[in-house]
């Protein structure tokens, strides 16, 4: 069993992850971004949106569309930068489960509605949710676990100071 766990930890650990994984980190920093643009400039436009979802009792709406936007920029701007993007990569997770539960409730109960993602039902109309957003978002679930279990050593900020840790406590040894 130690062998196989160790070949897996290998595997884990090899460097071309951290290649594909900020491919997969900007893409999804990308999408997380782009996101939240609409939901910060209209959060009224956005609270209708989770409202039309008809999933969440009504006091939470306007919170939730007030508080989202802003963790989804600063989950996009962790992953795009390297900062702690494991931890942001597990929040993309979580985030996509959450959505995808509200968009199984409104699949099964057959709500004529746009996803509410990238801009509002008004301005959405011709993008109604469907089987395909559900793909979609299983897409983008997917590329985040990817990067929660390879990202180990992530190209970006927590990289570079990492480094020059190493390097600060390289000097401040006294040579032998």
């Amino acid at each position: 069993m130690t062998e196989q766990v160790s070949r897996f930890e290998k595997f884990q650990k090899h460097r071309a992850h951290s290649y594909f994984a900020l491919a997969a980190r900007l893409y999804l920093a990308w999408v997380f971004i782009t996101a939240c643009i609409h939901k910060l400039m209209m959060p009224e436009s956005f609270a209708v949106d989770i409202a039309t979802y008809q999933f969440l009792p009504l006091v939470f709406i306007n919170p939730l569309a007030i508080v989202l936007p802003y963790v989804e920029l600063g989950t996009g701007v962790m992953l795009a930068t390297g900062t702690k993007s494991r931890s942001a990569a597990l929040m993309v997770c979580g985030m996509m489960v959450m959505f995808m539960i509200a968009l199984t409730h409104a699949l099964l109960h057959d709500l004529s509605i746009s996803c509410g993602c990238f801009a509002s039902n008004a301005a959405a109309a011709s993008d109604p949710i469907s089987p395909l957003t559900m793909l979609r978002d299983t897409a983008w679930l997917l590329i985040a676990v990817y990067v929660v279990v390879f990202d180990t050593n992530p190209i970006g900020i927590d990289r570079i100071l990492k480094k020059l840790k190493g390097k600060a406590e390289k000097d401040a040894q006294p040579e032998a």
